[in-house]
């Protein structure tokens, strides 16, 4: 046995002590680092006395909760592997993953406890509904009785570091959607790598609000709780609540999308003194707009910036713009920044995988102990998504002379215009350091002159801009051909997924 498994990290936090680990604002619920481990040893008596193994799957439908961090932190100290499921799918979507990943038991909340009633007659392998916290929902189990007949238990023993502990499901090419299983070792080096780059100091306060069925949750539930910091528990994201949070509560950090930072910054009730306590913001899923950056540097010159790029089937973390990245400045602000610590990365013709000259666009391979193991009951995919130690992300990007990477776009989601290639987040920049502009999103759309056109979905005030006046704008930094021909402004917001990015499926749906 190693000490490459999760119940490691948790044990380890014992030093903590009294030290308060969760705040969770919805309930009220607050536990220190003992009385966080000692409900997280009780849930795994819970979790055994349903009949569920280290080897079984254990599914969660539910928002945001202590209950749920406590959930991650029982299944990954080796009771079970956590199935954590997105709210927004559709029951048939739930239906399909409940029966591919056989998940014997769901935990649920009031909310989530009708969706599974209305489908359970078609899950044969499901044992066992527990509900979460109050409510009145169709259950088989209350967790809150469950919790007071349990007797005080550790935590399990220690799991091997190959371990599967995670099976999460994400969009499938097929229509269907894939499972990515994470090992411990997966795990635990991915919380390493972050614990070894983010700037930690000493009794940091987190504030959470991405998903916790999200992969980006890993903030929460491996890096600060493992290092001593506090988890402040938001049940879903609301700017003005988030920005109230801040200013009360202290927080010095927290993790977002650039979008949900825009959010933030333009609600009415915003004032810059309401974020003052913050030292740290961790972003992904995009690189944050010039302008946007430079807002917020402006208002806050000793906030640091760690970005970070990833995908479930690395475990979340791939690249980091550090926050020294930040203070130096220049085109290397527009990167997602350098592999992390133990990751190999290689850009590579998505067609011939030859590697892709410097400086040249290419598809992102990656390599590191944290790539998934495979797609559950997903062969030929796996087959296809894992070469030879290697995992294709189907990203496009290009490296600089001191290997930054600059992302370019899905390579599905590159638009090919009259023989062109355009990635959208190069056009995206260019338009969206117009200050009249709040967010845009470029996607292709069918053209019988082109083959696909450059089409660009701006939120804004269209009194205040013209399309001509952003075409021009745009033609100032990025060439012609790139400068989208059709235009939507509209006061609307852009389609957004649970995780904050913007469903550009959506948007070509809606404009093809």
């Amino acid at each position: 046995m190693t000490e490459l498994n999760f119940g490691r990290l948790l044990r380890s936090t014992r030093v903590y002590g009294n030290d308060i680990a969760v705040q969770d604002l919805a309930s009220g619920h607050e536990a220190s680092y003992l009385q966080h481990l000692e409900r997280v040893g009780r849930l795994s008596s819970v979790i055994e006395s349903l009949g569920v193994s280290a080897k079984d799957r254990l599914a969660v439908l539910a928002g945001s909760s202590h209950t749920y961090l406590e959930l991650w932190h029982a299944c990954l100290a080796g009771s079970a592997m956590i199935n954590p499921l997105n709210l927004r799918l559709a029951p048939d979507e739930l239906v399909y993953i409940l029966n591919d990943s056989a998940s014997t038991v769901i935990f649920v909340d009031a909310t989530y406890a009708p969706v599974v009633a209305d489908i359970r007659a078609r899950l044969p392998e499901l044992r066992h509904v527990v509900l979460i916290g109050e409510g009145s929902g169709p259950y088989d189990h209350r967790l809150d009785d469950l919790l007071a007949a349990a007797s005080a238990s550790e935590l399990p023993a220690e799991p091997h570091p190959y371990a599967p502990a995670v099976l999460m499901y994400t969009g499938g090419t097929t229509g269907l959607p894939k499972g990515v299983v994470l090992t411990q070792k997966a795990l635990v080096l991915s919380a390493y790598r972050m614990q070894s780059t983010v700037d930690l100091g000493p009794r940091q306060s987190f504030l959470s609000f991405m998903p916790m069925f999200h992969i980006g949750s890993i903030s929460a539930w491996g890096l600060y709780l493992p290092t001593g910091g506090r988890v402040v528990i938001m049940d879903a994201f609301d700017a003005g609540a988030a920005n109230a949070i801040v200013n009360e509560y202290g927080i010095t950090a927290m993790g977002a999308v650039p979008t949900m930072l825009a959010f933030m910054t333009q609600h009415p009730d915003f004032q810059p003194a309401m974020l003052q306590s913050l030292r740290l913001v961790m972003y992904g899923a995009a690189p944050m707009p010039p302008q946007q950056l430079g807002e917020l540097r402006e208002m806050y010159p000793t906030l640091g910036f760690h970005q970070i790029y990833g995908m479930t089937e690395i475990c979340a973390i791939a690249t980091g713009l550090t926050r020294a990245d930040h203070y130096s400045g220049g085109d290397k602000l527009t990167s997602v920044g350098r592999p992390m610590l133990g990751v190999d990365l290689e850009l590579r013709d998505p067609v011939t995988a030859a590697p892709t000259p410097r400086g040249e666009v290419g598809e992102i391979w990656l390599r590191s102990d944290s790539v998934m193991a495979e797609y559950w009951n997903k062969p030929e995919q796996t087959a296809s998504s894992l070469v030879d130690g290697w995992y294709r992300s189907g990203d496009a990007g290009r490296l600089d002379d001191d290997g930054y990477l600059y992302m370019a776009d899905r390579v599905k989601d590159m638009i090919v215009t009259g023989g062109e290639n355009v990635y959208s987040i190069e056009v995206e920049n260019a338009i969206s350091s117009h200050p009249a502009v709040d967010q845009v999103a470029v996607v292709g759309i069918v053209d019988p002159t082109w083959g696909e056109r450059v089409h660009a979905v701006v939120v804004c005030d269209p009194d205040a801009v013209t399309p001509g006046e952003l075409s021009d704008h745009a033609r100032r930094t990025i060439a012609g051909f790139k400068v989208p021909k059709t235009w939507t402004l509209r006061t609307e917001p852009l389609p957004l997924s649970a995780a904050g990015k913007v469903l550009k499926r959506d948007l070509r749906a809606e404009f093809s």
